[in-house]
């Protein structure tokens, strides 16, 4: 059993499904203690019970300001310190061009580029010198993607940010990385079109891929645990793309 994580402690937002509750699980199972947050209280306690009895639960809306401080006052009170912080709650739908609305833009940029910023920013005087952040990005950081500006705006926006802010905290020798993921097979790509409408979705995104598949959240999650661990010591700054090969093409 792989426990190169044993005594950390950890934070995952959007922690209750898809590649967050992946990553909570796997982190947990190489020995993290795990915080997890997210908006619904159903998920996030089954959540909880999937991850076992490493893990924590804690209802946040990473794009509330308060909420985060909510977060932070209880890791603070239970645990003391975080040795990770994955930066993952975020979410988006599709509009094109001449639909978008000030709602639309307002919430995309408000979780994944707001949320993501004061997520980081209310962690540092948790995290300990030498800490691992990593954040979630996108494929559509890099590549133009029809119906879906907003979205992919916001994650060039988190890869930037992760660039930036390895250089604000060097003198921490706190490593900011981002995992990039291609189309995987979670509620939130499914939720961007009606029920009926998804497997040509999947079919399509598959099609797009060099692999010829969707990624499944699990495969994101060994990269977080990567990228928390001190196997990527030396790994700071980058945008790693876990997507089957699909944005080197």
């Amino acid at each position: 059993m792989n426990t190169q994580l044993a005594g950390k402690i950890a934070l995952v937002t959007g922690g209750s499904t898809g590649i967050g509750l992946a990553a909570a699980q796997q982190l947990a199972a190489q020995g993290a203690r795990v915080f997890i947050t997210g908006r619904r209280q159903a998920e996030l306690d089954a959540a909880v019970e999937s991850i076992g009895q490493a893990a924590t639960g804690i209802r946040a809306d990473a794009s509330v300001l308060t909420d985060l401080d909510n977060v932070y006052a209880e890791i603070a009170r239970s645990a003391g310190h975080l040795d990770i912080l994955f930066a993952n709650a975020g979410g988006g739908d599709m509009l094109p061009l001449g639909a978008i609305t000030e709602e639309h833009f307002d919430r995309i940029f408000g979780t994944n580029v707001r949320g993501v910023l004061f997520t980081v920013q209310k962690a540092l005087p948790l995290l300990v010198d030498g800490a691992s952040v990593i954040l979630t990005s996108s494929t559509v950081s890099v590549m133009g993607t029809a119906n879906f500006s907003v979205y992919s705006a916001s994650k060039a926006a988190v890869r930037n940010f992760a660039r930036s802010w390895a250089l604000d905290l060097k003198d921490r020798k706190i490593r900011v990385n981002v995992v990039s993921p291609g189309p995987v097979k979670t509620p939130g790509l499914g939720g961007l079109v009606e029920e009926g409408e998804r497997q040509g979705l999947y079919d399509y995104l598959a099609s797009q891929v060099p692999l010829g598949r969707l990624g499944d959240p699990a495969e994101i999650a060994n990269v977080v645990a990567f990228l928390a661990s001190d196997s990527s010591s030396f790994v700071n700054g980058i945008e790693l793309f876990v997507d089957g090969g699909m944005a080197q093409i």
